[in-house]
């Protein structure tokens, strides 16, 4: 069997449980964060499920723990390695940031001398991803934007195309990878990395939940790790999955009560009225029309905006796949 070596502990059959402790409070109060492993008897590819990095963003969190108390991270080959809250400082006061005020997914790939949020980000890509293979990042939308459940992924590496189609996720979405990110650290070690981003911060979503637990059972019996069939939804989705090439927020002319006229994931043409902004006191009430052809993929779910702020994120460029 391969020997297999994190945070300075021999990882072997069944269930291990590991703490990255690298900070404590102003108060002398040290944070675990906890790593859960699950490895089976026969070598095999290794999986990271993580959640959590943006500490309000609760219900990628939720996904993880449900992944591993109904015991779907316990495979028959290979290895999961499953971290549900990256960013335990931020879960714990329900923010966004480290305590440094940073943003630890823009801190990747960190550094042993740098900030709280830097050296956190060091431990993360130097114990944990070089002995990844795969890895599902888990988030939700920020600032009451509600996201619909989709997939992000480089669309040039085959295998991450692959993989997003194999999650079924309804919109698929070549997104450009950011610079400090997470996801570009770990795939510029050769790491093959899906984004999943569903629902909003500070929020539960059973539908979310649901479709997330179905995507990543899907991609591990594709990658021959454990067979789901008992546990996968029998009957998939009739609708094809939507390929995103390119998309863009549509933004607030006026500022105002915002109220949204259509639904997130469904397609909109070109003049469709998607809301209207109107002040508090009845003078004005302003049509919101879209500028584009396009599905909805994210919307804002403020009642209240700004000028400026983004309405609903939609597609530009897409075309439709057939499921697989």
């Amino acid at each position: 069997m391969k020997f297999l070596n994190i945070l300075d502990t021999e990882i072997g059959i069944g269930k291990t449980i590991l703490s990255i402790d690298i900070a404590k409070l102003h108060t002398r109060t040290s944070l675990e964060v906890p790593v859960i492993i699950q490895r089976s008897a026969v070598d095999g590819p290794v999986v990271l499920l993580l959640a959590g990095i943006h500490g309000d963003e609760v219900n990628g969190v939720e996904i993880v723990r449900q992944l591993i108390s109904k015991k779907l991270n316990q495979p028959s080959k290979g290895t999961v390695i499953c971290i549900p809250v990256v960013n335990v400082f931020g879960f714990l006061n329900q923010t966004r940031e480290f305590p440094d005020g940073r943003d630890l997914n823009r801190m990747f790939p960190g550094s042993v001398s740098g900030s709280l949020a830097a050296r956190f980000a060091h431990v993360i890509m130097d114990e944990i991803v070089p002995h990844v293979d795969y890895c599902i990042d888990f988030h939700t939308g920020g600032g009451s934007r509600f996201n619909y459940a989709q997939i992000r992924m480089d669309g040039t590496d085959a295998k991450c195309l692959e993989m997003a189609r194999v999650f079924g996720a309804k919109f698929v979405i070549d997104a450009p990878i950011r610079d400090k990110s997470f996801r570009k650290s770990a795939s510029l070690l050769g790491k093959k990395v899906l984004l999943f981003e569903g629902g909003k911060d500070h929020h539960l979503d059973k539908e979310v939940t649901n479709q997330a637990l179905q995507g990543t059972m899907r991609v591990m019996q594709h990658l021959g790790m454990r067979d789901f069939s008992v546990q996968l939804e029998n009957k998939p989705p009739a609708d094809p999955q939507i390929y995103v090439k390119k998309s863009t927020w549509l933004r607030a002319n006026h500022s105002g009560m915002y109220r949204r006229v259509v639904s997130i994931g469904q397609k909109v043409n070109k003049g469709d009225v998607i809301g209207s902004v109107s002040d508090p006191y009845g003078d004005f009430e302003k049509k919101v029309k879209s500028h584009y052809t396009g599905y909805i993929i994210g919307s804002n779910h403020s009642p209240i905006i700004n000028q400026g702020d983004a309405l609903v994120h939609v597609s530009t460029e897409h075309e439709e796949f057939e499921r697989i």
